[in-house]
């Protein structure tokens, strides 16, 4: 018999313009299926920002799992995303390198990249990619003589957060349950 391995969500965040001058923050929320909060974690880099902050935060949530587990990586990169789904096996095979007009070039941050891959040995990752357009991010304007305030982005991440992840429990129970009935019809037709 074969154990289940756990599944997660993995939620990533990335906060600041990467201007020098700017504080660049990564976070991430790791959360099982069932809602409960495993690990959530935030920090400062100097110096950093964009894609190599978004990488940092995912490795920092692979790495806090204890566990080989299955893990639902949900990220606002489409870099990220396209990375996951198409980049690394060739990336790997070409020795973290790329043709950009017919030359070779290092990939952009292979060292994380090769820290995501370590990681991948052990977990089972499945990349979505969601968006928070600014219609949909702001709450709907009031009149002009009354300031409203928007809410803070970790505020809308929270909230975003617990709606993927409601949403993903739902599909998660629903696909749970066909494959129940579907053992049982089997068992039952023998």
């Amino acid at each position: 018999m074969v154990a289940k391995q756990p599944h997660f969500l993995l939620f990533s965040q990335v906060q600041g313009s990467g201007e020098p001058a700017d504080d660049c923050r990564w976070h991430f929320l790791l959360e099982s299926l069932t809602g409960e909060t495993v690990v959530e974690a935030a920090d400062e880099e100097p110096g950093m920002h964009g894609e190599r902050l978004e990488l940092l935060a995912i490795i920092r949530g692979l790495e806090a799992l204890d566990q080989p587990s299955r893990v639902t990586l949900v990220t606002t990169s489409r870099q990220v995303s396209r990375g996951f789904r198409f980049g690394l096996s060739e990336w790997r095979n070409n020795n973290w390198q790329w043709e950009s007009y017919g030359r070779r070039v290092p990939v952009k941050n292979f060292d994380l990249w090769q820290r995501i891959d370590r990681a991948l040995k052990f977990h089972r990752v499945e990349c979505r990619t969601w968006r928070i357009d600014a219609a949909h991010a702001a709450p709907a304007k009031e009149p002009e003589y009354e300031p409203v305030e928007e809410p803070e982005l970790s505020d809308r991440f929270a909230q975003v957060a617990q709606g993927v992840a409601r949403g993903a429990r739902a599909i998660w129970s629903s696909w749970q349950t066909r494959e129940c009935e579907s053992l049982e019809a089997s068992s039952s037709a023998r």
